[in-house]
């Protein structure tokens, strides 16, 4: 029996806890990691050092998919209707770069996926979309707590009145897409 295959999407925009808890309710997808990525200082950075925006990393998740299942552009397009692709958190008062909207590639493919997906939605928004394109780094899981934070933690003010939200937009939009369960 042939073991399904599996591909990577790397990708951040704001907390990693909405993007995880996102992309876990979605058909194809095995598993979302959150972590840190496109960082410039060496070594492997905590939770604490890139919320300073010291680190250049990004919070990021990295969803491994089965592509049989879903599609990367599939899986671009939630990402992408999921945030404010259009918001410079970089620029906006109390947010750093560690919050922002960035794709990261593992294949030249990819790349040139994400560059169509994002020309295609850019007439759809106000304003230019900043989400930045870059070659997949290094990937550092973030600590224990951080993982499947929404499931273990529904009841927070955060998941409530933030996470909760972006999970209603996604039934809405992209009710087709997700697992059974959901």
């Amino acid at each position: 029996m042939a073991k399904n295959k599996t591909e990577t999407l790397t990708v951040g925009a704001g907390c990693f806890w909405c993007l995880e808890a996102v992309f876990l309710q979605l058909e194809g997808v095995e598993k979302v990691t959150s972590g840190y990525s496109g960082g410039i200082v060496p070594g492997v950075p905590t939770y604490k050092e890139v919320c300073s925006g010291l680190t250049g990393h990004a919070e990021a998740v990295q969803v491994n998919f089965n592509p049989d299942v879903v599609a990367y552009e599939d899986l671009l397009f939630v990402f992408m209707t999921s945030h404010n692709p259009t918001s410079d958190n970089v620029k906006r008062a109390g947010y750093g770069s560690q919050y922002r909207s960035i794709i990261f590639f593992h294949s030249v493919e990819q790349k040139e996926k994400a560059k169509e997906m994002v020309k295609q939605l850019e007439p759809y928004f106000k304003e230019p979309i900043t989400t930045e394109i870059s070659l997949a780094q290094i990937f550092h899981p973030a600590e224990k707590q951080h993982q499947d934070y929404y499931n273990r933690n529904k009841g927070a003010s955060y998941c409530k009145t933030i996470i909760e939200p972006k999970l209603a937009k996604l039934r809405k939009m992209h009710g087709e897409k997700l697992k059974a369960a959901n």
